[in-house]
């Protein structure tokens, strides 16, 4: 440290040895080479996107009004073998898609308005069978 109490920003000394100096490029991805210049992007464009999605069930969406003053709310029902909080991160990526409000109640995701579109997309990304139930 230098003696007016600041600190130097010269570097310093060196680090005497390399911490990445062990490391080899085994296991990693092939380098492409594209007019000479060196390309990753063909070599993770090889890999597959992910893979499928896997079936976890039906669920039903559906359209309800009765007993909310006439207001329209998405409810999504149906859910087998996925606990509360994986609901509920489910009810906050639909909240945020559609731009809206929602909550989960006695293991039902609802959504404010008409959203069963939007609902439906998230819900197959997510490996669901969704189903238009109801009117």
């Amino acid at each position: 440290m230098a003696l007016d109490g600041k600190i130097p920003t010269d570097g310093g000394q060196g680090l005497g040895q390399n911490p990445f100096g062990a490391l080899n490029a085994a296991g990693l991805p092939a380098v492409g080479k594209v007019d000479g210049v060196t390309d990753r992007r063909a070599a993770v464009a090889a890999k597959p996107a992910s893979p499928p999605a896997r079936n976890r069930g039906r669920v039903d969406i559906l359209r309800e009004t009765g007993n909310r003053g006439g207001k329209t709310v998405t409810v999504v029902t149906g859910f087998t073998g996925i606990g509360l909080p994986e609901k509920e991160q489910l009810a906050k990526k639909m909240r945020a898609a559609c731009g809206c409000g929602g909550t989960v109640k006695e293991g039902r995701i609802e959504i404010q308005g008409d959203q069963r579109e939007t609902v439906a997309r998230i819900l197959t990304e997510a490996g669901f069978r969704p189903v238009f139930a109801g009117g």
